[in-house]
């Protein structure tokens, strides 16, 4: 991966920082995107740059105005001449998830569409501005970032768990449609991962020592467990696969 280079939404926490971190220690050059906090952006941006040697680039953008890709990608384009692989992680949660995380009777289409717009319209929106970057250069990765909870019943996850499977069907007619270009596009799925979105559950604790039972391993799953097979799907090892989802779970699919 040396001299090529990575673009991941949400790259300040959780899941997307991993990642950052873990194709930077392959002396992958790294941008990512943030919502609101600049600081904490440029200090991994001096970070990766000072442990890897690579390049590292932050950009601010609203994942609810997936449009707004375009903007950021010009300002990309400014910072480097490549495009290799595409991370579409970054998520909501808060105000903006009001009526769309919950049980079911409390589901309100606001809500509901703005995981859709989060989720599905700017995995599209980021998608196309990169395979236009990846056509130039002979092809690359693309990747969804998903979630088991479209597959195993998890309380009050019905808006996030249905756009999880939307996406996740995006994924395979993206494949279809971007593979004469040299373009790959998969998704991984992760089990329950502790993070700070899955803090932001009313029953965290009660969701964290069900995993940990339920999974043959015995834990919950860290962030960094995913970036194994994010480095794979990008790894020339992997190209012949395409329109397929990873699960990443600890076993747990199989014992829910």
């Amino acid at each position: 991966m040396q001299g090529k280079t990575l673009f991941v939404s949400g790259g300040t926490r959780g899941i997307g920082k991993a990642i950052v971190y873990a194709f930077a220690e392959k002396g992958c050059n790294v941008a990512f995107t943030y919502a609101t906090n600049a600081d904490t952006a440029n200090e991994i941006i001096a970070d990766v740059e000072a442990k890897f040697g690579i390049k590292a680039r932050a950009y601010k953008l609203d994942i609810l105005q997936p449009d707004t890709y375009k903007d950021v990608y010009k300002l990309f384009d400014e910072d480097f001449d490549r495009l290799d692989y595409f991370i579409s992680n970054a998520i909501i949660s808060g105000r903006a998830v009001v009526g769309g995380f919950g049980p079911f009777m409390r589901l309100k289409p606001k809500g509901l569409n703005n995981i859709w717009t989060a989720t599905v319209d700017a995995f599209v929106v980021g998608s196309q501005e990169a395979a236009r970057r990846m056509e130039k250069t002979g092809g690359g990765s693309i990747i969804s970032m998903s979630s088991t909870g479209n597959l195993v019943y998890t309380p009050n996850y019905a808006g996030h768990g249905t756009n999880k499977a939307a996406v996740e069907t995006m994924v395979k007619y993206a494949a279809a449609e971007l593979g004469s270009m040299g373009i790959r596009v998969n998704a991984v799925s992760g089990g329950p991962i502790d993070t700070d979105a899955l803090k932001a559950f009313p029953n965290y604790e009660e969701v964290k020592a069900e995993v940990a039972k339920r999974s043959p391993l015995n834990r919950m799953g860290e962030s960094e467990d995913l970036t194994g097979a994010c480095l794979f799907l990008c790894d020339k090892g992997a190209s012949w696969l395409t329109g397929q989802t990873i699960i990443v779970d600890g076993g747990t699919t199989f014992t829910s």
